[in-house]
C-alpha cells in the first residue's frame, strides 16, 4: 500500500485533502505543527486529535521551537499584511515533512493547499517556489487544486487517480462545503487564521524586534498571551486575562523575572521582564491592581517575587489613561 504525509491543519481544506486520499486506499498519516507560542506547554492537542481520530488516520505532531525563530527572524520573502512570514512558513514546515517522509517510509506529501485562496503563500508561483525550495518537486500534490496544476508523481505512477481529485481555486469556500456536507465530515467554524496575522500580534512583535537586547524564544512565546504593556523600551509587563492564561504563563516565567501576584484575593498572574527601578515596579502593580477584583479600591497589595525574594508594595490601581499609554 502507498503511504503519504497529508499536513493536518485541522481546518476544512486539510480535513478534505485527507479524505480525498483515504477514500483513495492511500495508507495516510496525518502531519500536524503547532507553532512555538503553544510548544513545550504540556498540551495534549485534542482538537486535532479529535479531527484525526474523525478521519481515522493516525497523527504525528511535532512542535515548533528554535528553529521556527530562525526562521522567522530573517524571512527571505518577507512578511505578509501583519507580521506573518507564509512563504517561509511553508517552505520551512515542508522540508521537515520531507525529512519526516523518509523518516515514516511515506512515498509523497499532500496538503489542503488551493490555488489561489491565500495571496502570499497560495499563487501558482508560489506553489512552485515552495516545491523547488523544498526538494519536493513532484512529490508534492495538492488534491483540491489537482486537476488545475501539472500532474504530479503520485497521479503519473497510478498511486492516485487524478479523475478522483478536485479542480478548486479562488477564495470561495463554497465548494468545500458542499463537499464536506456530502461526505457527512465535521469541520471547525472559519477561524481568524495564524496569530501572526491579528494586528494586535504584529504591534508586539515589531516593537520586540526594534528592542536593543537580543530577545529570544521565551519572548517570542510571551507575545501571545495577556494584556501586554511596555513600561521602557526594554521591560515589557504581561498581565494574564484568565485562570487558563494564569496557568500558561507559569511555565513562561523565567528566573530574572519579576513575577507579581494579588495579596488579598484571587486574580491574575504578572510578568515583568527586564530591569526595573522601583518607580517602574509601582507603575507594573498599578497596572496589575487595576486588572484585580481590588480596581475600586483605594489600595491593593501586590506581592512581587524574583530570584525567592519577595516583597509586598500597596499600589493604587492605574487609571483606563495611564493603561493605555504603556499597552501595546
Amino acid at each position: 500500500m502507498i503511504k503519504c504525509i497529508v499536513m493536518l491543519s485541522g481546518g476544512l481544506d486539510s480535513i478534505i485533502a485527507t479524505h480525498l486520499l483515504k477514500n483513495q486506499g492511500i495508507d495516510v498519516l496525518a502531519l500536524h505543527f503547532i507553532l512555538p507560542f503553544y510548544s513545550g506547554m504540556g498540551n495534549t492537542h485534542t482538537q486535532i486529535r479529535e479531527r484525526a481520530g474523525a478521519l481515522g488516520v493516525p497523527l504525528r505532531i511535532e512542535e515548533e521551537g528554535e528553529e521556527f525563530l530562525e526562521m522567522f527572524k530573517d524571512p527571505q520573502f518577507g512578511f505578509g499584511k501583519n507580521i506573518n512570514p507564509c512563504l517561509d512558513c511553508r517552505i520551512h514546515r515542508l522540508s521537515k515533512a520531507a525529512v519526516i517522509m523518509q523518516q515514516e517510509g511515506a512515498s509523497f506529501i499532500a496538503t489542503g493547499e488551493v490555488v489561489g485562496q491565500r495571496p502570499m503563500s497560495q499563487r501558482r508561483d508560489c506553489l512552485d517556489i515552495i516545491e523547488k525550495r523544498t526538494g519536493l518537486k513532484g512529490l508534492l500534490l495538492r488534491p483540491l487544486s489537482a486537476r488545475l496544476l501539472r500532474p504530479t508523481i503520485p497521479e503519473e505512477k497510478g498511486w492516485v487517480d487524478r479523475n478522483n481529485l478536485l479542480s478548486i481555486g479562488g477564495r470561495g469556500r463554497k465548494d468545500q462545503i458542499a463537499y464536506a456536507k456530502l461526505h457527512e465530515l465535521g469541520y471547525p467554524a472559519p477561524a481568524g487564521g495564524c496569530l501572526l496575522t491579528y494586528e494586535q500580534t504584529a504591534r508586539r512583535v515589531v516593537d520586540l524586534m526594534r528592542s536593543s537586547h537580543q530577545w529570544s524564544l521565551a519572548d517570542f512565546k510571551l507575545l501571545a498571551y495577556g494584556r501586554y504593556f511596555k513600561i521602557n523600551p526594554n521591560l515589557r509587563f504581561v498581565v494574564a486575562r484568565d485562570d487558563a492564561e494564569n496557568d500558561v504563563m507559569e511555565k513562561l516565567l523565567l528566573p530574572d523575572d519579576f513575577c507579581l501576584t494579588m495579596t488579598d484575593v484571587l486574580g491574575p498572574l504578572g510578568i515583568l521582564r527586564g530591569a526595573a527601578s522601583q518607580d517602574e515596579l509601582e507603575i507594573a502593580c498599578r497596572i496589575m491592581a487595576r486588572y484585580s477584583k481590588m480596581r475600586s479600591q483605594p489600595l491593593a497589595r501586590i506581592s512581587v517575587s524574583r530570584n525567592g525574594s519577595i516583597s509586598i508594595i500597596a499600589a493604587s490601581p492605574a487609571g483606563e489613561e495611564e493603561c493605555v499609554k504603556y499597552r501595546l
